[in-house]
This record gives C-alpha cells, sequence and structure tokens, in this order.
C-alpha cells in the first residue's frame, strides 16, 4: 500500500509510476481529513491510476473535481479481478464514499418466509434472511404485493400466520389466537387441524410455491365437481372458492419466457446527473418482482460501469442471483463479476446482452420503465416547492445575480444536416414549465448554430425594445405557438399580432442558451444589439453540464446532484424535446409535399420513402438503385422519382 508524494505541482501527492503494481487490486482516494472519496477496483492498479494523473485540463469536469479534492491515493493489491470485486463492494459498504455511484433506495427486499424448523411452522413477509431453517420465497417488489399474495394462497393452503408468542399462548389455554378467531390463522391452535395435518398443508404449500404447477386448477375442478355430484355441497364451495384463489394467483404472474426459464433483467437509463434501474425479477418463467431505484451519478461513468456498480448493489443487499442475469451492456469485468455473482448463488451464473427474442423484448420493457422512472424521479424532484426555492437561491448565487431568476426562458437550436432550421423558447417561471408560453422559430437560412442563436434571441428580444422598434421587428419575426407555426400572413394580422406581443412582452431574468462559449458570445451580442438591459444570460454545455456566462474564461462548475443543476438540466433538455418535435413536423411536411407531387405515389409509399430516407435531401442524393430498394418501390417508379427530384439540377438545401 502506498500514499507517495509525487512530482506533479497540481497534484502534490501523485505516486510515481513505478511505485503502482501492476496486478489486480483496489485503489482509495482520500482528502486531508483521510475521509474516503472515491473507491475503485483495477486488473492493472498502475494502468488505471495514470488515467487519474493525466494533465488536469484532459479530465472530465468531475474527475479532475474528485483528484484535486483528494490528498492521498493508496492501493490494495488482491489475487484476483473477483477479490477486488469483493473488496471493492466491502470498502464502497463500509465507506460510503461521496464520489461512488449512490443507490437512492437503501432497502433489503421483502420476502415471504415459511418458518419450517418450528414445531407448527408459519407463512410471513420478512426483509430478514437469515432465520434458522425457514425457507424463502421471492423477492417480491413491495410489501403490499406478497400480502395480496399470501391472501391468495392462504384459501389454497390454510397454514399458520400468527405470531410465535401468540401461538404459543392459545395452544397453553386452549383457545384460538385472535388471527385464528377471526379466520385468519388455521394453526393447530384453531382446533381444526391436528400438527400433523398443518404439517403436511406447509409441505403442500411449499412445494406448490417451488412448483407453481398449474395441473392444481384441474384437480380442484375435479375434487368440486365429484363434491358436488355427491351432494356435499359445503366441501363443494370450498373447492370452488380453492379454485377462484388459483386461478386469481396465476392471473397475477404472467408467463413470458418458457416455464423453465429463470432470470433477473436490469432496464437502465442514464443521464449525466443520474440514473434510473428497474430489476425484473423472472422465475418459472413468469415475472415474480419488479424492483426500481434510482442513482445518483456523482462521475460520470459509462454505462458499463454503471451495470457494474448496479448489479453490485442488487446481489450485495440479500437477494440471490439466478442463473442468468440480462444487462444492457457487458462491463469490462464480466468475468470476475460473473464469478462473483456464482459465489454469490452458490452455482454458475452467466451475464448476458440479449440481443433479440423474447429476452430482448423483456429487456426493452424494463429499459422503457427506467426511462419512466427517471422522467418521474428528475420531475418530482424539479416540482417540490422548497427544491425549486432552493435551485433558483442557488442559481442565484452562482451567476451573481441580483434576485432569484423567477422567470427563466432557454432556446435550443435543431436542423437536419443543415435542413429545416427551427429553434424552441421554453419559459419557467418558479421553477415550473410555462406551456402555454413556449415559442418556436423557423430559420430561413443560417450558417451555424451561432449565426441561429442569434437570429433568434434577435427576434425574441425585439418585443422587449421600444414600442417603434418591437414594432418594426415583430413585422418579420416568424414565432408560432404551442400547436402550431405561424404563418407570414397570420403575423400581418393585427389583432394576433397584438396577443403575441403581449406574451413575448413578459421579460425574463435569466436567458440560457444550450451551448458553450460560442452560443453564449452570440446570444450576448443579439442582447447588446437589442439594447435591452437587466437580462442575465448564460449557457449550459451538455458534455460536462457546466454554465458559462458572457466573457468567462472558465465556466460556473454547480456541485454534482445539487438542485440547481437539475433545474438548469430540466430546461434545457424541455427545449430541446420542443425544438426536436417541431423539426420533425416540419421535416415530414416538407417531404410530404415535394414527394406527393411525383406521378405513381401514393400516401402510403411516400410514408415509406419519408420512414427510409428521413429527408429530401438524402433522396435527392440517392441514386435510382438506392430508391428502388424501398418497400413498395420498383426501378421504373424508383427512376420515375430520380428523374423528378433532378429535373431541374437544384442544389441541395444546406
Amino acid at each position: 500500500m502506498s500514499s507517495a508524494a509525487s512530482y506533479d505541482r497540481s497534484v502534490p501527492y501523485r505516486p510515481k509510476s513505478g511505485e503502482i503494481p501492476t496486478e489486480p487490486g483496489v485503489y482509495r482516494f482520500r482528502d486531508a481529513e483521510r475521509r474516503v472519496l472515491y473507491v475503485g477496483k483495477a486488473k492493472n492498479l498502475r494502468a488505471r491510476l495514470s488515467n487519474y494523473f493525466a494533465p488536469l485540463r484532459s479530465l472530465h469536469e468531475r474527475t479532475r473535481r474528485m483528484v484535486t479534492s483528494a490528498a492521498s491515493v493508496e492501493w490494495t493489491v488482491v489475487g484476483s479481478e473477483v477479490e477486488a470485486l469483493q473488496l471493492e463492494i466491502t470498502w464502497i459498504n463500509e465507506f460510503h464514499p461521496p464520489f461512488n455511484v449512490r443507490f437512492k433506495d437503501d432497502k433489503s427486499y421483502p420476502y415471504l418466509a415459511v418458518t419450517l424448523a418450528d414445531e407448527a411452522p408459519r407463512a410471513f413477509v420478512t426483509r430478514n434472511r437469515k432465520l434458522r431453517g425457514a425457507r424463502y420465497f421471492g423477492p417480491y417488489p413491495k410489501v403490499w404485493a406478497i400480502n395480496e399474495t399470501l391472501e391468495i394462497l392462504l384459501k389454497l393452503f390454510p397454514i399458520r400466520t400468527c405470531k410465535d408468542s401468540d401461538y404459543r399462548r392459545a395452544m397453553a389455554s386452549g383457545k384460538p389466537c385472535f388471527a385464528g378467531q377471526i379466520g385468519r390463522c388455521f394453526g393447530p391452535c384453531s382446533g381444526k387441524v391436528t400438527i400433523a395435518e398443518h404439517r403436511e398443508n406447509v409441505e403442500r404449500f411449499v412445494a406448490f410455491m417451488q412448483n407453481q404447477d398449474r395441473r392444481i386448477l384441474g384437480e380442484l375442478e375435479q375434487r368440486m365437481r365429484s363434491a358436488a355430484a355427491a351432494q356435499e355441497y359445503e366441501a363443494a364451495a370450498r373447492y370452488r372458492d380453492r379454485l377462484v384463489a388459483a386461478n386469481a394467483f396465476f392471473e397475477k404472474s404472467a408467463m413470458v419466457l418458457g416455464d423453465s426459464v429463470d432470470l433477473d433483467v436490469f432496464g437502465i437509463d442514464h443521464d449525466e446527473l443520474s440514473a434510473a434501474v428497474q430489476l425484473f425479477i423472472v422465475r418459472g418463467g413468469r415475472v415474480r418482482g419488479i424492483h426500481s431505484w434510482t442513482v445518483d451519478k456523482e462521475l460520470d461513468v459509462p454505462l458499463g460501469e454503471l451495470v457494474d456498480s448496479v448489479v453490485q448493489n442488487a446481489y450485495g443487499d440479500g437477494l440471490r442471483p439466478p442463473g442468468e442475469v440480462v444487462v444492457p451492456e457487458l462491463p469490462d469485468d464480466a468475468v470476475a463479476l460473473e464469478a462473483w455473482l456464482g459465489e454469490q448463488a452458490g452455482r454458475k451464473v452467466r451475464l448476458k446482452v440479449a440481443q433479440r427474442g423474447d429476452k430482448a423484448s423483456l429487456l426493452q420493457t424494463a429499459t422503457q420503465n427506467a426511462k419512466q422512472t427517471l422522467m418521474l424521479y428528475k420531475t418530482r424532484r424539479s416540482a417540490d416547492f422548497t427544491t425549486r426555492s432552493r435551485a433558483l437561491e442557488d442559481i442565484q448565487e452562482a451567476l451573481g445575480m441580483a434576485d432569484a431568476p423567477l422567470r427563466i426562458e432557454c432556446y435550443d437550436v435543431s436542423h437536419l444536416s443543415g435542413t429545416n432550421i427551427v429553434a424552441s423558447m421554453v419559459v419557467f417561471e418558479d421553477g415550473l414549465a410555462r406551456k402555454d408560453e413556449y415559442r418556436r422559430f423557423t430559420i430561413p437560412s443560417s450558417t451555424d448554430d451561432t449565426d441561429s442563436i442569434h437570429q433568434v434571441l434577435t427576434r425574441r428580444l425585439a418585443y422587449l425594445a421600444a414600442p417603434a422598434d418591437a414594432e418594426a421587428a415583430t413585422a418579420g419575426a416568424d414565432a408560432g405557438a404551442d400547436d402550431g407555426e405561424s404563418s407570414e400572413a397570420e403575423a400581418s394580422d393585427a389583432p394576433e399580432v397584438s396577443e403575441r406581443r403581449k406574451k413575448f412582452a413578459y421579460r425574463p431574468n435569466l436567458l440560457v442558451v444550450d451551448g458553450g462559449q460560442p452560443q453564449v458570445a452570440a446570444a450576448a451580442r443579439a442582447l447588446r444589439e437589442s439594447g435591452v438591459e437587466g437580462i442575465y444570460l448564460c449557457g449550459i454545455a451538455k458534455r460536462l453540464e457546466e454554465i458559462w456566462t458572457p466573457e468567462a474564461d472558465f465556466p460556473v462548475i454547480l456541485p454534482r446532484n445539487s438542485d440547481a443543476l437539475f433545474l438548469f438540466q430540466r430546461v434545457r433538455d424541455e427545449a430541446h424535446r420542443f425544438a426536436i418535435t417541431h423539426q420533425r413536423q416540419r421535416r415530414k411536411r416538407d417531404i410530404g409535399s415535394v414527394l406527393s407531387e411525383i406521378p405513381g405515389l401514393g400516401p402510403s409509399r411516400v410514408k415509406e420513402l419519408l420512414r427510409h430516407f428521413g429527408s429530401v435531401a438524402r433522396l435527392r442524393a440517392a441514386d435510382e438503385t438506392a430508391i428502388a430498394e424501398v418497400k413498395g418501390v420498383g426501378p421504373t417508379l424508383a427512376a420515375t422519382v430520380h428523374a423528378r427530384l433532378h429535373a431541374d439540377e437544384a442544389p441541395v438545401p444546406r
């Protein structure tokens, strides 16, 4: 182990390269108070640590912040990658390093337990996996889900559910426990069964939970009919109720794979700040449980590394891995991770990425659920009043604003290879989206994104200028409403212009553009030229989530997972979504208008060409052979399309 002083003035604790071993191991970065900031593993310690001590300007911003916050680095050499993985998990759980991935849901999974070691075994819900002689089934996503399942199963296999103290008191007094008196406990204390008969019921319960054989449906129906034929109507009613319960049980767990398939599927969606995980637990071909949690990412780790952390967290928390675990991407240490999972399961475990078939479909479903979870997590965080207030105050302090930015306008530009250039304006007031204030812009021509930003801000700020200047500027402004873009003819209508100007007249406290220094410089130029004062300006660069202000040499770095950065990110993402939606609508309209003029192309073929090429520019660039490959378009029609598009040899829009 070592934390040698170094020769790098900016990182004084950097060890010399020759001091770092090349064997597998685990490393820890510590701050001046010896607090562990980050724990990582490597199959080659020297190669991995050298990445952290590259020139600071080349490091990712959050990695740079971790390295400069640390005061020392130390490592421990181990015998294999599996040992490195085990030690990493141990240290993360022990030290809770702030720069490692942090899981929001640290609760263990609920299970259905059956205490087979007891004289009269009982079934109950627990998170404790260490009960002596107990048999566990699950895990389940929520306690209420397992309680519903247990209630159904007790109608099929009536067994004891009361506490041990209640059972002992009832057996000693000869009076059934309270749960037994109200018909919710069916143990020996009820007087309806002996201990031996109760044990038989428990064994049937356990066997059914293991195999979940659907043949029980036929057996119960046959017994019900036999009892009815023998005019034993009370017994027939009991079998009928059990048949209803059995059907309800099977309906609650739909078959998604073969009945012998046991696997876990991890769906993950992530961005620069956080991630959401959806775990589908499949046993006997049925989804037995779904578990969801969110993750804060202090460092912007790639998907493979995130998978590594997610799997460690899931199976280091008491969940026993099945023989197969499906993930969206294999981590670099997949072999070591498989070995560790095998140790946890007591058998071989395979880690794989499903490419096709039912498993790939299930992975896609889990991933889609993760996308929804992440969106909901970010929306709820932004919607909370206290959180919003704190975010606005933090933005005010970070940008040196006189007041909190109660009205934020964000702008983004979208285009397809330089064609169909559009821009969006989204509005957030008090940290919440005002969708009725969103606006869309069409840009006839532009040299690049900075020119587009300049054009859009010039047109928007004209509404805040002096009345005479605004009248002249807005005559040519092409700003649309939420439900569609307004045409130039509409803009000439006096009442419409008045209404639009009224809406645009609200003064923002802060203008945000999607981009870094060049985009901010273009927006600042538009702000100066407009003569409008008292409005702050910044840009958010997506790669590192940096906040750039005009004429600044360095960006403002907000703390990771801060409410202010979450709000900035949500505003930027909403502007991007709104711009993309508008750009796609215009592209479809443009493509449809050009292709609909060609004889022989009906709506279905136009739709197929649209799907295949995506734009008129790409269609014009294609030859006849490529066009003929489109479904429903043969060589003859392809020649007609190609000839019509090149009839005047018009230049492709740029």
